[in-house]
């Protein structure tokens, strides 16, 4: 008796029926509504993203291009100054566009003045070049310092934002509330991913520019030394 009367149950009810028992599929969170959802201070977090790789990817080659030069480039020169060759030494060096290249050209243009002031023209020189390799870094340091700030600051406004409007309309339900906390720390994570990455593109681009220098060092003491040779002979 109870089959027949299961039997006689419309098929549309027993789909409404399934339906309700179904949990309903949990709703995915896109990236973009996250990162729309973050507020107005997304906007100068956007700024310091697009600024942070601009000038990584400009530091970059910059410092690349100034690291620039053959392994025998000293070899080179010692040959050409041994020879007697000034003219070729200093012919060699503006082949090529690295700071030891344009270093040792300063040294080599001194060549016959004390070597006192050989060596403190070659140091003038090579601080100029450290200082074109760390041009615009302090804004990537920069960035990494003030981006996160950025981020909790978008927070805590959007927590008195929220805060307030329970407090004028009386409402409290943890559905909005929850939502209402996960949009708004968006821009925590945000400015924290963005500082992050600041952080460790300045710590790498520093630690290029450290072994330029170690080569303008070394490059420089090694022609002092070639000069110093003549006189030990």
């Amino acid at each position: 008796m109870s089959w027949n009367l299961f039997l006689q149950i419309p098929a549309d009810t027993v789909a409404q029926m399934t339906q309700a028992v179904t949990p309903a599929a949990p709703e995915q969170l896109s990236l973009w509504f996250l990162l729309k959802e973050g507020g107005v201070l997304m906007i100068p977090l956007a700024i310091c993203s697009l600024l942070a790789v601009y000038i990584f990817i400009e530091r970059y080659l910059a410092i690349k291009k100034a690291g620039k030069a053959p392994n025998d480039f000293m070899l080179r020169i010692r040959e050409k100054i041994t020879e007697g060759s000034i003219s070729g030494a200093q012919s060699l060096c503006k082949n090529y566009e690295g700071s030891v290249p344009r270093v040792i050209s300063k040294g080599i243009s001194r060549i016959g003045k004390p070597m006192d002031h050989i060596e403190k023209s070659m140091e003038s020189s090579g601080k100029l070049e450290v200082y074109q390799m760390e041009k615009n870094l302090g804004i990537l340091s920069t960035i990494a310092g003030i981006a996160p700030m950025f981020g909790f600051l978008g927070t805590i406004a959007g927590m008195i934002i929220l805060f307030s409007n329970i407090q004028h309309t009386n409402t409290f339900e943890i559905g909005t509330i929850a939502g209402g906390i996960y949009t708004k720390m968006v821009t925590s994570a945000v400015g924290l991913i963005i500082g992050l990455l600041a952080y460790v593109a300045d710590k790498y681009l520093n630690a290029q520019i450290n072994k330029n220098v170690n080569k303008i060092e070394a490059a420089s003491s090694e022609f002092l030394d070639i000069l110093h040779q003549p006189a030990a002979v």
